[in-house]
């Protein structure tokens, strides 16, 4: 693998290569501080074994196969969420042994495929909203000789996939169990909605309630025998709430690994900004043009990152603001004309999943060198 790595083109094939100078990084490209991303993972591994739960950390933020199997080695998670059948795919190639598509599977074609997972020795889940896609999965399972488990999803809040909470979850689970080539796995329960909501009560509330829906759930279900292996939720925005829940017993954090602009702006209890995690995934862009002597221009525009969330901020630099983009380009106010020409930048994107999702490699850096070139394994996956 590293000798294939070496016979690539700096500049062309991958923006730089292990053992090359920070300095000399082709850009715009994403650049990941190791220190801080190691670190990361090593807290919430402390804070999860803590609260005596299971994390099956979020493949979709970062879709790479060598940072899940990192998480594995230094946050100890259990297995890898993602949201689509191709995702998943990419993760059980990789090795990744338990896999939870965190979705509802409808495709005749993505069904077929995903019920062929458990052949590449991952065990393989997914979310079930409809009466009518038990009988479809339950067709593709007998049919490939497999067994896959399956998750009611309760509507806690988000407004998206799922059943209400109560008896709609009862004759989903009965009608899962009962279904040849399936198995009742538990509940996905993931309040979305409230992750990015900047007051740490209000996100407090909205967790609450959907904990109160999902043990009522649990509930009616041990009253008819059904047990949950699996009750699942949490975000970078709310873990302790599901993590000291006592109903949930599986988080599927995902940015905290990296952090973005956004969940930066989130508050904990004391009303500050969340500090736990630091800012480990950086857009790395270099001055283009000062031709405008209050604004540098550089080269990382629209096409190197999404601002769905907003715009990246500077890290590290107050003189300087990143004020707006187009396709190519990023507009930098610079009223003392500090930067110069070939100057390079590390932006905090406003939003790292979709960020990560335009790039083909992360050049992981340690003390100013590049220590690792890790392919962003389902970059595109999005079927």
């Amino acid at each position: 693998m590293q000798n294939a790595i070496n016979k690539l083109q700096v500049g062309y094939d991958v923006p730089a290569l292990p053992g090359m100078d920070e300095a000399d990084i082709q850009t715009p490209c994403l650049v990941v501080d190791l220190d801080a991303l190691e670190n990361n993972i090593r807290t919430m591994g402390q804070y999860v074994a803590e609260m005596g739960v299971r994390h099956r950390i979020h493949g979709k933020m970062h879709k790479s196969v060598d940072i899940a199997l990192l998480q594995e080695r230094l946050g100890n998670s259990c297995g890898v969420c993602c949201q689509k059948v191709s995702e998943a795919e990419v993760f059980a190639r990789g090795g990744i042994k338990d896999i939870l598509v965190s979705n509802q599977v409808r495709d005749p074609v993505k069904i077929n495929r995903m019920a062929q997972l458990p052949k590449l020795g991952a065990r393989t889940i997914c979310c079930v909203d409809d009466i009518d896609n038990v009988a479809e999965l339950s067709a593709a399972a007998q049919a490939n000789d497999v067994v896959i488990e399956c998750l009611v999803e309760i509507d806690c809040g988000a407004g998206r996939c799922g059943v209400a909470g109560g008896q709609p979850v009862v004759d989903l689970a009965l009608a899962i169990a009962a279904a040849p080539g399936l198995k009742f796995a538990g509940l996905q329960a993931y309040q979305g909605a409230m992750q990015h909501l900047q007051s740490y009560a209000e996100r407090k509330q909205k967790i609450d309630i959907a904990v109160a829906m999902v043990k009522a759930s649990i509930d009616l279900l041990n009253a008819q025998g059904l047990s949950c292996d699996i009750v699942g939720g949490g975000g970078t925005g709310s873990y302790y709430f599901e993590g000291n829940s006592g109903v949930f017993n599986e988080l599927q954090c995902g940015s905290y690994a990296f952090m973005d602009a956004d969940y930066q702006t989130i508050h904990d209890a004391q009303d500050q900004p969340i500090s736990e995690f630091a800012n480990a995934l950086f857009i790395l862009t270099s001055i283009m043009s000062h031709a405008k002597a209050d604004k540098a221009i550089c080269d990382a525009g629209l096409k190197a990152q999404s601002v769905d969330s907003g715009l990246p901020y500077i890290f590290g630099r107050k003189d300087v603001e990143y004020i707006k983009c187009s396709d190519e380009h990023g507009v930098i106010s610079d009223p003392d004309a500090v930067l110069k020409i070939n100057d390079k930048l590390r932006l905090v994107p406003g939003h790292c999943d979709p960020t990560c999702n335009v790039h083909d490699y992360y050049v992981g850096v340690r003390n100013g060198k590049v220590e690792t070139l890790w392919p962003i394994s389902a970059r595109g996956k999005a079927y």
